[in-house]
């Protein structure tokens, strides 16, 4: 090797992965859709989900149920909360 060929060992790439994760707001919604277009009041088993924590409210159509065991239900409720009051 020569020194050119050194100089490369001294270069640091730079590697932007981009954040596909899904907002809250997002996967709710996405959630939402999902059990309507399947023919659920997407409401209620919204709140079946959240009060019972039993993923069988949820429609596995478009990922749903996976999706919706990402939200952290604590703080679904808090914002849930914080925005009813905020209205």
């Amino acid at each position: 090797m020569d020194s050119n060929d050194y100089s490369m060992l001294d270069f640091t790439r730079k590697f932007e992965a981009v954040d596909r994760r899904l907002g809250t707001k997002d996967i709710m919604d996405s959630v939402y859709e999902s059990l309507k277009l399947k023919g659920y009041d997407p409401i209620n088993q919204i709140v079946g989900y959240i009060l019972s924590e039993d993923p069988s409210y949820i429609t596995n159509y478009n990922n749903a149920r996976a999706l919706i065991c990402r939200v952290d239900r604590y703080e679904l409720l808090q914002e849930m909360v914080k925005a009813y009051l905020e209205k």
